[in-house]
Order: structure tokens, then sequence, then C-alpha cells
């Protein structure tokens, strides 16, 4: 048996002998040269050193501190360890002699004697993949570092290859230890093949589970799928290959209800939850595969559920003659869980004992009772003040009354539903008292408001509009009438500042008229194509002095905006009454941030209001930090005359303006607020795309002639007796024949009496009988050549659409002033 090979004894130097020697000739010599009664001192005291020294070697000697070599009477337990050590281990010094080398090593070197060892270095060289490893561990041992690796030796001649593990680490920390290497060098290869003989069991294993006569698959807390079997994909129509490299999910293999039933639920720790569920899955064509499945949960340590294990029956291929009663209670199951309604099935008090998929889904989770455990009420989730409802609706199925009446309740996150509870047979109420069907109505809740908003907003625009219309009639009439006693009244005169005061408040009132008919979508617009950021550098000095010094003005304009099609100062009117709001909502100063942006189609959605089209936009965007309002005012800010200012501080027309501007302008407004966070308006204003045709460019004004007077004959056709009455005054006292008819029936008669003699028509548009645009056709058909000027206190464009395409008019909107009619009728005479 071989022996273990250790010279780290011999640390002797042949070097210092000679020095020691030559150093004891040169005494001698020295002693001749002295003489001899001179050199008996010198002679003496060296004797005695050399005596002491060896004295004290004796004592070394005896207590053990100095060994002769190779007879070392000391028991070295470190080194009889590694002497018998079944991993070969070598230690080499920096110029590669081995120091000391186990039994172990010497028979994985296949070394007969000491003589044969060699460094693990030269040991494979003539392998060089193993060469290359022992390099790379040299390096490291050689920087400081201890590595190790594995690697497949050839073997020597008539064996087979072999494992090895080598391990390399410097010998000590300090010293001459410091740059010793030692080598480990173990025979690994019976480990390595129970390895190899695990990993082909495992996929033997692997291949059984793969291809076995059920389905199988493993789910994540999150609906990963992390495993699925081949049988299962091949029931599914997947690829094996596709699908075992993971990206399936629950919810691709399970209709979307019926995801719920495995959501994952909270437990005691090392509890482990079994369910039984008969469903449909989903193939990957979408046919329904009806199976059964054995879902199995663990919960963790720390009470949360862990990795899923689903063991799936397929109940499409039954044996013949199975049993009906079984097929009944599998089809019914089936039913059960992929019906689109919620159904569970609950006792007296309302506790749940059976749900199905969808009514998982709707209470977050599985809510099956299990032995031993608390269950969950219906109950559960539904707002205080619905619950009493409820509970009364289910004790009184409970009681075996029918007929009970729907219930509608609210749930977390705004959701609302709708409950319908019958009563089950007597014998069986036991258990299940009741049974609770749930429709979830949040999106037609949702859809209700909106249409009852619509209306409502739709049935207070017509309101103001008529009631701005009929207002316009009398103030045209005040202030027409107001132009005529000045035109009587000099200004030293002692009534001509009351009558300024009855024309600038019946201006006042006009201005009113005019925020009515901006809600009612009936104002005259000037629209034109603009870009949004030239109009905001515009208006951005107006704000600053709205604001004032406590408020901060922020604006933040989009790269590359689209063009807008807009009345200029109806936006700047839109973007001052939202800033005038918000500075009135921040009293101890702020910030307001105005943003602009583009909004392609497909983002829309992201915005979460439903009643924004699905459209290219541009966004104006105006955010204050105020006070916020709730949602009982949010529901109102557009209403007009509602505010929340304090008495003679607001009209509470400024929202209901931008609210009509913005919708006659083709776009939309909304509106987020939270109480004491502050409010974002969005205006979203339709992107104007040029079309090929040309844009006829609009006529200069003609200069205003100072001369106000002219000859012709007019027809003033007019149903508010005190505006035709201040018309007709108004024309004649400026040279014009005015013929008068109340009506579109009675101009017709008096243009059929004074046929080719009447040179301008001047009619309102809103009449009884016959309105303006047909009674303007009418005249057309008669002479295509006839001046027409309209007037009215609705928009242009209100009326416009019931004329022929291309029909030209002048228009005069309501109230007008003396001077501005007898302008109107001047330049169109002239024209």
């Amino acid at each position: 048996m071989l022996e273990a090979v250790d010279r780290s004894d011999a640390a002797g130097s042949i070097g210092l002998v000679v020095v020691i020697a030559l150093a004891m000739v040169a005494a001698v010599v020295s002693f001749l040269f002295i003489g001899r009664d001179d050199a008996e001192p010198w002679v003496v005291g060296l004797l005695a050193l050399l005596a002491v020294m060896g004295v004290f070697a004796l004592f070394a000697v005896a207590a053990g501190i100095l060994q002769f070599a190779g007879k070392s009477g000391r028991f070295d337990l470190t080194k009889a360890l590694i002497d018998g050590s079944a991993e070969g281990t070598v230690v080499v010094d920096p110029s590669g002699r081995v120091l000391y080398a186990n039994a172990a090593y010497l028979e994985l070197a296949g070394a007969t004697s000491a003589d044969d060892v060699v460094p693990v270095e030269r040991l494979y060289t003539s392998e060089p993949e193993v060469a290359e490893v022992i390099y790379r561990l040299a390096q490291a041992a050689r920087a400081g570092r201890a590595a190790s690796e594995e690697v497949r030796a050839a073997g020597r001649k008539g064996e087979t290859g072999r494992w090895l593990r080598l391990k390399v680490r410097p010998a000590g920390a300090q010293g001459r230890l410091a740059k010793l290497i030692a080598w480990t060098v173990a025979d690994v290869t019976r480990e390595r093949l129970r390895q190899e003989d695990a990993y082909v069991q495992l996929q033997q294993v692997i291949d059984y589970l793969d291809h076995g006569p059920a389905g199988f698959f493993s789910a994540e807390p999150d609906g990963t799928l992390v495993y699925i079997n081949a049988t299962l994909a091949e029931w599914l129509g997947y690829d094996f290959a596709e699908v075992a490299t993971g990206g399936l999910k629950v919810s691709d293999i399970l209709p979307g209800p019926g995801v719920a039933l495995l959501a994952p639920q909270p437990g005691s720790a090392g509890e482990v939850k079994t369910e039984v569920i008969d469903i449909d899955l989903k193939r990957r064509s979408g046919e329904p595969l009806p199976v059964r499945l054995h879902h199995k949960v663990a919960v963790a340590p720390d009470g949360t559920a862990g990795a899923s294990r689903t063991l799936v029956l397929d109940r499409s291929r039954g044996r013949a003659g199975a049993d009906l009663a079984r097929a009944a209670e599998v089809r019914f199951a089936r039913f059960f869980n992929s019906t689109p309604m919620a159904i569970a099935t609950v006792d007296r008090v309302g506790r749940i004992a059976r749900v199905n998929a969808l009514f998982a889904r709707l209470f977050g989770g599985p809510v099956e009772v299990r032995p031993g455990g608390e269950t969950r009420s219906v109950l559960t989730g539904i707002a205080e003040a619905d619950r009493p409802a409820l509970e009364a609706a289910i004790k009184a199925a409970a009681d075996g009354k029918g007929d009970i009446a729907p219930v509608d309740a609210g749930m977390p996150g705004g959701r609302a539903v709708r409950f319908y509870v019958v009563p089950v047979e007597e014998d069986e109420r036991d258990q299940e008292a009741a049974i609770v069907y749930a429709i979830e109505t949040t999106q037609q809740r949702a859809l209700e408001t909106q249409v009852a908003q619509s209306q409502k907003m739709t049935a207070i625009g017509q309101l103001a509009g008529g009631v701005a219309h009929d207002f316009n009639n009398v103030l045209t009439a005040i202030i027409g009438h107001a132009d005529f006693l000045l035109e009587s009244h000099r200004p030293t005169d002692p009534s001509f500042q009351d009558i300024m005061q009855i024309k600038h408040n019946a201006n006042r009132a006009a201005g009113l008229v005019r925020q009515l008919l901006a809600f009612s979508r009936r104002q005259t617009l000037r629209p034109q194509v603009i870009q949004l950021g030239d109009a905001m550098s515009e208006v951005t000095m107006l704000l600053r002095r709205l604001l004032g010094e406590t408020v901060s003005l922020d604006i933040r304009h989009g790269r590359d905006l689209w063009p807008v099609y807009i009345d200029v100062n109806q936006f700047e009117q839109v973007i001052v009454n939202l800033s005038v709001n918000a500075r009135d909502a921040m009293p101890t100063g702020g910030k307001l941030t105005v943003r602009t942006a583009n909004v392609p189609a497909a983002e829309t959605k992201t915005f979460g209001d439903p009643q924004l089209p699905s459209a290219d936009f541009v966004l104006v965007e105006v955010t204050d930090t105020g006070t916020g309002m709730p949602p009982e005012i949010l529901d109102k800010i557009f209403d007009p005359f509602f505010t929340t200012k304090e008495v003679g501080k607001g009209t509470g027309l400024g929202l209901s303006t931008v609210y009509g501007i913005v919708k006659q302008t083709g776009g939309h407004v909304s509106c987020d607020s939270r109480v004491g966070v502050g409010t974002t308006f969005r205006i979203f204003l339709p992107r104007h795309i040029a079309t090929e045709a040309p844009v006829a460019a609009e006529e200069p004004a003609q200069a205003k002639a100072a001369d106000l007077t002219g000859r012709g004959t007019i027809l003033l056709v007019e149903d508010e007796d005190s505006v035709r009455a201040f018309g007709s005054r108004a024309l004649t006292s400026r040279g014009y024949t005015v013929l008068q008819a109340a009506s579109g029936i009675e101009a017709l008669e008096l243009f059929a009496d004074h046929d080719g003699s009447i040179d301008l028509v001047v009619s309102d548009v809103v009449m009884p009988e016959m309105d303006g645009p047909t009674l303007l056709r009418e005249l057309r058909s008669r002479r295509p050549d006839l001046k027409v000027i309209f007037v009215s206190g609705y928009a242009e464009d209100a009326f416009r659409k019931n004329l022929p395409e291309g029909e030209q008019f002048a228009f005069l909107p309501k109230p007008f002033t003396l001077k501005q009619l007898v302008e109107a009728v001047k330049e169109t005479m002239a024209a």
C-alpha cells in the first residue's frame, strides 16, 4: 500500500551549512595569526558558545521543539486526516515541486513510489480540456483565490472516462505557507452516474405525466401556467412544444368567469385545499371541452396561496352505458358554471352554500362551503344601506314566499348589482333556503345616468335658447328705442344720462343672453383654422393679470399640435372662464397648469370617459390645486345659473358657457375633481383635416359709410310688434320706404302686390305659420337675385342647414342697435 509523500520537514539549506563551515574555518585561521596567548581567550569563548548552543538544542529536542527529519515524535491529527482522505491532496511550492501528496492522490496519479509523484499541472498534459481547467484554477490560486471545477478525464489505458472535481486554494495566509498551493482531486464518477440515472428516471416520469391518460396543469397564484402536459395540450388544440416554453395563462384555457373558481384564497399555513369542479375548458379554436377538475392548492407559511396542481378529466369521452343520473349531474354542473348569470344558494341568514363561476368572479373568488370553516355571507361586500333589503328578500324566500321584488345594491368600487331571490323546494330548506341570482348593472346604471344627464342638458338648453330668443326681441326693442331717445336728447339734457343707463343695462342683459345662447349651442360663431399654441400665447398675458400674484401659471404646450377649427374669441372666453373659476377655488394661492397635447383616436379610452368618441382630438387641460368639488356638486356644474359662490359674485353661467361653446365646436368637455386636491377640466377639440377643395377667402369688410341714408323699398318681416315698429321707424328715418309684414304669409302677399319694386327683404327667422328659410325659398323662386338680410336671436348655423347649399344672404344677430341695422342695410344694398 502506498504511503503519503511528505517533504515538508526538509526545510534546511545547503547554502546555510556552507556558510557556517566557512565561518568556522575563518575563525580557526584567524586564531593562527593572532598568536597562541592572545587567541586562547577567543578559543575558550567560541567553545563556550558552541557548548551553550548544544545544551539548548538538547532541551529543544527533549521538549519536542526540534525534531529529527522523518522522525517526528508528535501525532499530527490534521495530517493524519488528510493522509487517509479519499480525496487526493497535493501541496506544491511556487516552483511546482511537490511538498506533500497523500495516498489517494498517488493512486489517482498512478504513481508507484514517491519518486514518481508529479504535480497536478503535469498530470493531465495530454488531455487539452482538463489541462485548460487546471490552468484556470492555477491562475486563480496564484491570484490568492480558491476555486473549483468539474471536468471529464479520458482515464488511463484500459479504463473508461472519469469525472474529476478539482479544487485549488492557497495553503496559508502568511509567511512561507502563503506561497504554497494546495490541490484537491476527487473522482466523482459514481456521483455523476447517480445524477444521470436520477435525471433519466425524472425524464421517464415527466414523459409518463406528459402522455398520461389525464390532463394536468400547474399555475402560479397570478394565473401563469408553469406546466401543462402534452395530453391536455392536445385536448385543447395547442402544440405541446409551443406551450411547454410558457406564455399561457389560466384565462387562456378557461372562460372569463371560470377563472374566478381557481382564484387563490388565503388560508391557514400548511392547509391543503382541494376542490372538484365540473366546467368547460376553452379550446384554442374557441370550442368548449367539458372536463372535471381536481384542483389542489397548498397554503404557504405566510398564509398566502401557493402554486396550484390541477388534474383534468375529459368528460366528453364517456363510456357506453354510463349512469344517466351521473351524466345529468355533469351536464347540470356544466350549465351551472357556464351560465352568464351569477347564481348562489344561501341559507336563511345569507351564508353561501354553493356558487357558480360568474358569482365567484362578482364576489372576488370562490366562496364554497368547507367543513369546519367559516362561510362568507352574500351580504358581505354589499353597501350598508342596501343590506336590509337583501336580507329581507332572503328571509321572505326562506319562508316560502314567492314573487319577491328585485333588490338593487351597491358594491365596492362603485359597482351596482341587481339581486333576484327565489325560494327552493320546502324539503331542501335545511341548508339552502333560497337561490340568489345576481346581475351586474354597473354599465347599465352609468348609461342611464349619462342619458339622463344628456336629456337634462338638452332640455335646459332648449329652454335657455327659447328664453334667450324672446329676451333678444325685448332687448332689441329696448336698445332701439333708447337709440331714438338719445338722438333727440343732447348730452347736456338731464334725462340723457338716464337713457344711457337704460341702454347700458340692456347691453349687460344682452351679454347674459349670449351666454345662454352659448350654453344652448345657438350662438353665432366665426370659426377659423388656428394653432392652439398661438392662441394660448395671446391669452397668457391676460391670464396672468386675472390670476393675480398668489396663483402661479404654468403653460405646457405639446409638440407639433394638430390644427383646430374654432372661433378664437370664444375659445379665449372658455380659457378665461375656467381660469377665473380656478382662481376663485384657490383663495390662499396655488398653481394653475394649462397643458395642450395631441390625443390620437387609439388613446381616447385611456381617459376613462365613455362619452368621449374615438377620434383624433387636441386636448386642452386646465388643472388647479384648489379646494375641489364633491360628487354631488360635480354633477351640476354645467347647469345654467348653478353656482357655489356668494350672492352677487357669480351668475352661474361661466361653466355652462364653456360647455355650450365646446359642444357647438364639435368637441367634448369633462371634469375630474377631488376635495382638498384640486380640479382638472379637459377640453377635447376635434382635429381639423384640410380638404382638397379650395376654401373661399372671406371678402374684406367694406368700410363703414359715413352717410347711412339711402333710397329703396325694404320689406320688413317681423312677428314681434315692438321690434318691427323699431326697425320700420329706423329705416324710414334714413330715407327708405318700408313695407311691414307680421308673418311670412303676409310678406308673400305684399311681395306679390309690389313685385319688382322691392329692393331688399329684412326678415326674422323664427316666425309662426312660415319661418324665414321657407320664406326665402318662396321669394327666390319668384326672384332669384333678391337680396335678403336675416335677423335672429339664434346663431346663423342654427338655420343655415334648412337652406339650400350655397344660398347667399346677410345675417344680423339680435339684439342690434339702430346704427347696426342701418349699416347692415346700407352695405347689403350697395353690394
